[in-house]
């Protein structure tokens, strides 16, 4: 029973086959099933295995949430395709005949209601928590080489205009003078920011703009956050 061993490629490749054409191991939300298969794979499957990977990545983002997700963990051999399937409540096996199938039987119809219900309370639960997650901001370190003009540009007010320059999402941070070509000392200051508010584009157009001070700006070190 069961998916069989996730730590082999057997194993993976039936859960990639079954996650084909669904989401999650059970239902329309993450919940403890997912928790169980997933401690089970362990390890990121590989990435001809898509559909497993792309299951893996999504509950591996809510790891820090699973003791929170909806249901009972079971024992892993409990989740497989057979049994899985046969927790939609789409009626008869292979081995059943029609004339065993009650297509007007009320318990159905109520048992399918109570699920919709169930199900719709859980997506409601699970898109509440997500919205009230913060949102990641993507940041950057940048550190920017300031060319002067000659050796007799003043390097302190060359640095004074360089800070001077502010906006939403930058924030400077140390500078030194290092040695650059003909004798000409560089300044190389550092900043952070946040990628959807300011460019290294923006910020040469605003240094280059103290055209006294300025010869040119270059990008040394460039590293996300």
């Amino acid at each position: 029973m069961g998916f069989g061993d996730l730590k082999s490629p057997a194993g993976l490749q039936v859960l990639n086959d079954y996650l084909a054409d669904k989401s999650y191991i059970e239902g329309y939300v993450p919940s403890q099933a997912d928790v169980a298969v997933f401690e089970a794979v362990s390890v990121p499957p590989p990435a001809d295995l898509y559909h497993a990977l792309r299951w893996y990545n999504h509950i591996k983002s809510n790891e820090k949430e699973k003791a929170s997700l909806p249901g009972v963990k079971k024992a892993l051999g409990k989740y497989d395709p057979a049994n899985v399937e046969d927790t939609t409540g789409s009626g008869a096996t292979d081995s059943e005949d029609d004339d065993d199938i009650d297509l007007f039987g009320s318990d159905d119809e109520e048992e399918s209601e109570e699920m919709k219900r169930l199900r719709e309370q859980c997506l409601a639960q699970y898109e509440s928590k997500k919205a009230k997650k913060p949102a990641l901001v993507a940041k950057s370190s940048i550190l920017l080489d300031v060319k002067p003009w000659d050796d007799e540009t003043d390097r302190a007010k060359l640095e004074e205009c360089d800070q001077s320059i502010q906006a939403d999402g930058l924030v400077w941070g140390s500078s030194k003078l290092v040695a650059g070509g003909y004798g000409i000392k560089k300044l190389q200051i550092q900043c952070i920011v946040e990628d959807d508010k300011v460019g290294t584009d923006m910020l040469e157009e605003q240094i280059t703009a103290f055209e006294d001070y300025v010869q040119s700006m270059d990008v040394a070190a460039f590293n996300k956050i």
